[in-house]
C-alpha cells in the first residue's frame, strides 16, 4: 500500500479527521501520485491527476475545503501543455500556495475570534475543531483566563480528544455527554465551533451542532462560526446540494437487534438565524456577508 492508498483509507476510516487536517492529508496524497507518476505526457500525467482528485473527493462528501484545496491545485494547471517539467514545477508551486493559504488563514481566524474571548468567559464547544483550538491557544496565550464546557460528540467520541488537548495546553475543561449540552449551554457566555461547509442555507457541521444552536439561540448565546473561507460550497448554490454524510450503523450499535434499524448521520445544518457570525480570515461576520466577501475574495470558487 502506497502514501496516497494509505491516506485514502485513513480518510474514509476517520483516522484522519478535521476539515484542515484532511484536506492538508489530501494535498500530500495528490503530491505523492503526482511525483511518483511515471507518465512521459501532459495528457496522461493530467489524466492520472484527476483520477486520483476524484478517488479522494469520494472518501468524505462533506468535505468543500479539502476539495477547493485540490482544485486550486489542479486549476492553474494548463491542460493543452506539452512540456512535463513545467507542469510539474506548476503543481508544487500551486500545492505550497494551497498549503501556505491554510496556515494563513488559520492564525488570521485565531487572531480575530480570540478578540471575543474576555477573562472569566465560560465558553462551549463541541466536537473537536483544530481551528477551535488554535482559538483558544491564542486566548491562553494573550493572558486571558477561562474556562470551556465540551461535549463527547458521539459515537465516535471526537470531544473526548478535544478536551484531552485543552488539558494539556493548561486550559480548564469540563466534559459533558452530548444530552447534557443544554445544561452546559445555559452557563456559558459564548459559544465556538467550526464547521466543515458554509453554503447558501446555513453552515454544516457535526450532529448535534444544529440542536445545540437552537438551544443557544434561546438562552440569547453568541454562536460563532469559525473556520477557513475555502470551505465555502459553491456547489449548494448550482443545485447540486451539499452531501451530508451517513456513515455506518455498526459505530452506533455494532450488534444492534434484528428489526432494529440504527441511523448514523454526521453532519446537520445550522440556519443562519442562529449564527451570530461567521469568523474566516476575511474577518468576522454576518453570514450573507461572508458570502458576499468570499465571492469577491476568492472568485475562483465559483465558477
Amino acid at each position: 500500500m502506497d502514501d496516497f492508498e494509505r491516506i485514502v483509507r485513513d480518510i474514509k476510516a476517520i483516522n484522519i479527521q478535521g476539515a484542515e487536517s484532511v484536506a492538508i492529508a489530501s494535498v500530500r496524497a495528490l503530491a505523492c501520485r503526482f511525483s511518483n507518476s511515471k507518465a512521459k505526457s501532459c495528457r496522461i500525467l493530467l489524466c492520472e491527476l484527476d483520477n486520483s482528485k476524484r478517488e479522494l473527493f469520494a472518501t468524505r462528501p462533506t468535505e468543500p475545503l479539502m476539495r477547493n484545496a485540490l482544485n486550486y491545485i489542479t486549476s492553474s494547471l494548463v491542460a493543452g501543455s506539452k512540456d512535463v517539467v513545467k507542469l510539474r514545477k506548476d503543481f508544487s508551486r500551486a500545492r505550497a500556495e494551497a498549503l501556505a493559504h491554510m496556515e494563513k488563514a488559520q492564525e488570521a481566524i485565531a487572531e480575530e475570534a480570540a478578540k471575543k474571548i474576555k477573562s472569566g468567559m465560560i465558553i462551549f464547544t463541541h466536537c473537536h475543531s483544530s481551528t477551535v483550538m488554535r482559538i483558544l491557544k491564542k486566548a491562553k496565550q494573550q493572558g486571558k483566563r477561562f474556562e470551556v464546557y465540551n461535549t463527547e460528540a458521539r459515537p465516535l467520541f471526537q470531544g473526548r480528544k478535544m478536551a484531552q488537548e485543552l488539558s494539556k495546553a493548561g486550559i480548564k475543561v469540563t466534559h459533558f455527554v452530548d444530552s447534557a449540552a443544554s445544561v452546559a449551554l445555559a452557563k456559558c457566555d459564548v459559544a465556538f465551533i467550526g464547521f466543515d461547509a458554509l453554503t447558501s442555507d446555513g453552515v454544516y457541521n457535526k450532529i448535534g451542532s444544529g440542536m445545540f444552536a437552537s438551544v443557544a439561540s434561546e438562552h440569547k448565546l453568541p454562536l460563532y462560526v469559525c473556520g477557513d473561507a475555502w470551505k465555502y460550497d459553491a456547489d449548494n448554490l448550482r443545485g447540486k446540494g451539499e452531501g451530508v454524510e451517513c456513515r455506518s450503523p455498526k459505530e452506533v450499535w455494532p450488534a444492534a437487534p434484528r428489526g432494529v434499524k440504527v441511523a448514523n448521520p454526521c453532519f446537520e445544518l445550522i440556519r443562519p438565524d442562529m449564527i451570530s457570525g461567521v469568523i474566516s480570515e476575511l474577518g468576522a461576520h454576518k453570514h450573507g456577508e461572508f458570502i458576499r466577501r468570499v465571492k469577491k475574495a476568492y472568485p475562483w470558487l465559483s465558477r
